[in-house]
């Protein structure tokens, strides 16, 4: 393909003019997407193809596919919206198995005779699943495209949902340990949607879009207990048969998450347009990409270079913030009966309450990303969310006559929840795609998928253990201890993290 100029049609220096074109068809990806094969100097744009992953359309005189530079767009645009839309359902249905059955499994864990450590052995469960399939998934979006991932991963969601629609039935700890694998192991997509809406933004789009793709994750896990908080409520103590299936309050929910799995997959099968790897002309690089890459490419005194060394430390960051949320999800509703004697029920809708807080926040991101540099709102967004743990480490136990007001749940959530966490982890996000820049984003973000399901395997399991053997406030000290040294990081490391992300 011969390369094409970008030129402006009626534009002007207040942007006010017709999108930059190029002169048949808008030029995108630009110099900064991310696509490449091991030579990060060659660019890989994303051919499309049909649903049915047929690339050449039969009795089509000299017909090539189309690509994303040949898609109707503009340069600060979608390249395939359809897509990113469907990306978004698959993205829902997979942090909603994490949510919906928010309320239920602490009530569920014990009902199978499990403690707190139990607990955190099974909401680890979850992101063990994830971490050993994200990376797995992250390569073949590369070598077979994003359609067969997607439809291979939601299959595997929707037979895990009715697996654990049996978990009450079988009453097993270990079935349960087994069904929620499976579901971490169909919902670890994240890597190779970031890196679909990573291929089809411009890199001064991509905070943008990133932050309306964690919107619907964010939203997926912490708006959903709602639902599971009404399916409990309404179904408590109730019981109905339809032929072999038994609704009631543990299992109306994975039926509810099987249903809409069963949608997407539908979606994905008859809707979605896939993408196949092609590799056009070598573009000279600019003298600020070629001061960037060099450095990139300087070794540090511990023998990695300046661009490993930047990808380390936004998966610990990733570790840092996933971590503390996931501990929050493991303790969140004992902490709430045994702190404030809230039922479940209550626990869940506050969550669900300013986890709808922390949609509008994201939501919020282009406007924030307008003041703040992703630097800024990372240390901004630990920092609240550090504060809203630590508020909780002085609070005593309602056993040891404690009358703590509800009020104080609402406003340490609503720190954690509402503002911090989404602001802050969406911003590391952010900047790990910007810093991979031109690299091929589906195996590093698997990797960095997989980072944050690491954390949230080691942090409710090292948050049971210490709730159950010393005290559940000694949790949230360690917690904002992590937080503070994962901002001093930051801080120090801004000059270096702003470069490679420029």
């Amino acid at each position: 393909m011969a390369s094409m100029e970008l030129t402006e049609q009626g534009s002007n220096s207040g942007g006010g003019g017709d999108a930059p074109v190029v002169d048949a068809t808008p030029a995108f990806p630009p110099l900064s997407s991310t696509y490449s094969n091991v030579d990060d100097n060659h660019y890989v744009k994303m051919e499309d193809g049909d649903a049915n992953d047929q690339i050449e359309k039969s009795n089509s005189h000299n017909s090539q596919p189309l690509s994303i530079a040949n898609s109707v767009m503009t340069a600060e645009g979608l390249a395939d919206p359809i897509g990113f839309l469907i990306i978004c359902c698959v993205v829902l249905i997979g942090d909603m198995n994490r949510g919906v059955v928010f309320p239920i499994m602490w009530p569920l864990v014990q009902e199978l005779g499990g403690d707190a450590v139990w607990l955190g052995y099974v909401v680890g469960a979850f992101s063990f699943g994830r971490i050993i399939a994200s990376p797995t998934l992250g390569k073949w979006s590369i070598e077979f495209g994003y359609s067969k991932t997607l439809v291979g991963s939601t299959t595997t969601m929707l037979i895990a949902c009715l697996m654990f629609a049996q978990v009450y039935r079988v009453n097993s700890l270990y079935y349960l340990l087994f069904t929620q694998i499976m579901l971490g192991v169909g919902s670890a997509t994240l890597g190779v949607t970031r890196a679909f809406v990573a291929e089809i933004t411009a890199t001064r789009q991509r905070t943008v879009y990133i932050a309306l793709l964690t919107a619907v994750q964010y939203g997926g896990f912490t708006v959903t207990p709602l639902f599971g908080a009404l399916l409990m409520y309404a179904l408590q103590d109730n019981r109905y048969e339809v032929g072999f299936i038994v609704i009631d309050q543990y299992s109306a929910a994975a039926y509810f998450m099987a249903l809409l799995s069963a949608a997407t997959l539908a979606v994905l099968m008859t809707k979605f347009q896939n993408r196949n790897r092609t590799k056009p002309t070598k573009r000279k690089a600019s003298s600020r990409t070629s001061e960037r890459d060099e450095l990139a490419d300087r070794t540090m005194f511990c023998g990695i270079t300046v661009y490993d060394a930047a990808l380390l430390g936004c998966m610990l960051l990733n570790v840092s913030t996933k971590g503390s949320i996931g501990s929050f999800e493991t303790l969140g509703i004992s902490f709430a009966q045994s702190h404030f004697n809230l039922e479940p029920e209550t626990a869940g809708m506050i969550v669900s309450a300013n986890g709808m807080i922390g949609v509008i926040a994201l939501l919020s991101m282009g406007q924030l990303g307008k003041y703040f540099t992703d630097i800024q709102m990372i240390v901004g967004g630990m920092t609240v969310c550090a504060v809203g743990i630590i508020s909780f480490s002085a609070l005593q136990s309602v056993e040891d006559g404690a009358d703590n007001a509800t009020w104080k749940y609402f406003l340490g959530i609503f720190m954690i929840y509402g503002v911090g966490y989404p602001i802050g982890h969406t911003a590391v996000i952010g900047l790990f795609s910007k810093i991979v820049g031109r690299r091929a984003q589906g195996t590093l973000q698997g990797w960095f998928a997989s980072a944050g399901s690491l954390a949230r395997i080691l942090f409710p399991i090292m948050s049971g253990y210490i709730a159950q053997f010393d005290d559940i406030t000694t949790v949230f000290k360690v917690l904002f201890g992590i937080l503070a040294l994962s901002n001093f990081f930051v801080a120090v490391s801004s000059p270096t993290l702003t470069a490679l992300s420029t």
